[in-house]
């Protein structure tokens, strides 16, 4: 028996064949009834299409490589999660490359945009500057940016305000009665690193508390990059009574720090991270944390990005802009009531 060809399947369904390939590509360009109907005579036939051919004809690999810094941290699993809940019903496959938090290494990834390896390139707080990403945007490679914005008409992203959720942060442990309180950056190179300590110098000023450098310390992002900073900052007998870390594997260093220590929390060491992952709940007390809407926006970001590749003209949004909610645990509230955001 002849195998139906996506002619066959064009003519049963009454519609062009260039409606089907779309449906096939998963182009957001055909309406939703349009796309069952086809889908419906697809499985009816049992029409499978050359998937070789169809690339070569098309020059879609129906890919999209997802650079994160560092596959380990929560941050970047629950962002995944979300480009993975939208780019699959769409057909389109994710790989996931783990940069190990190496600029060199983020950037030989970017070969695989240049070899038309993958079709699109979403970097979760990429270590390359605006006008790097700009040359492969100004070139036609289709990218996407988790973290900041990029800045450019061409490169759609998403991102929280840094800034904003600090100086939350910032509010709650002053009311707390807390002066001293030290700040917890990742590494270097992270966007997330420095629009915090900019959120954490604009807390401090607004409560007309001095900013005193021996109080910030760098912890790598990483649960023993946590604990290894707690103990230099109280090595340097700062008086801290809270810390602010920039990310839950941080904070979860300095819990397991002040265990060790005889350190009472929150009597004695205010805590609090961002994220609000999972592992937060299981200690005691548990990790105050900021709550970032992280697959939302990986949802978002590679909704727009497969529009964008697919030319549909109606997705006008670039930035998409997030809030963050503070949820307050027993790592640094004093009073017995908790959960306020």
């Amino acid at each position: 028996m002849k195998e139906p060809t996506i002619m066959d399947v064009a003519r049963q369904a009454g519609v062009s064949v260039a409606t089907v390939s779309r449906v096939l590509n998963g182009s957001t360009l055909v309406n939703a009834s349009t796309q069952e109907k086809v889908m419906e005579v697809i499985r009816t036939m049992h029409y499978t299409p050359n998937a070789i051919g169809k690339q070569l004809r098309s020059q879609k690999t129906m890919t999209i490589a997802v650079v994160v810094p560092d596959i380990s941290i929560t941050y970047c699993v629950e962002i995944i999660k979300g480009i993975e809940n939208t780019a699959n019903p769409l057909h389109y496959k994710i790989i996931i490359c783990d940069a190990q938090n190496k600029p060199e290494k983020e950037r030989e990834f970017m070969t695989l945009l240049v070899s038309r390896t993958v079709d699109a390139l979403i970097l979760v707080t990429p270590s390359q500057t605006d006008a790097e990403l700009a040359a492969y945007a100004d070139n036609g490679y289709a990218l996407g940016v988790i973290g900041r914005d990029a800045g450019h008409d061409a490169i759609p992203c998403a991102l929280t305000d840094n800034v904003k959720l600090t100086r939350q942060v910032m509010s709650h442990l002053i009311a707390q009665g807390h002066t001293r309180i030290a700040f917890m950056s990742g590494f270097a190179t992270a966007i997330d690193s420095y629009e915090r300590l900019e959120g954490y110098m604009k807390g401090l000023q607004e409560a007309r508390l001095p900013f005193v450098p021996e109080l910030v310390d760098n912890g790598d992002f990483t649960e023993e990059g946590g604990y290894e900073a707690f103990m230099r900052l109280r090595d340097r007998n700062t008086g801290m009574t809270a810390v602010f870390a920039a990310n839950d594997e941080m904070a979860l260093g300095v819990h397991k720090a002040c265990g060790e220590l005889g350190i009472p929390i929150p009597e004695g060491m205010a805590i609090v991270g961002v994220d609000n992952s999972r592992i937060t709940n299981y200690v005691r007390p548990p990790i105050s944390s900021v709550e970032q809407p992280l697959q939302t926006m990986g949802v978002l970001l590679a909704g727009k990005l497969i529009d964008q590749m697919n030319a549909n003209e109606q997705a006008g949004q670039r930035v998409f802009k997030i809030d963050s909610k503070l949820i307050v645990k027993g790592s640094s509230l004093k009073e017995a009531e908790e959960g306020h955001g």
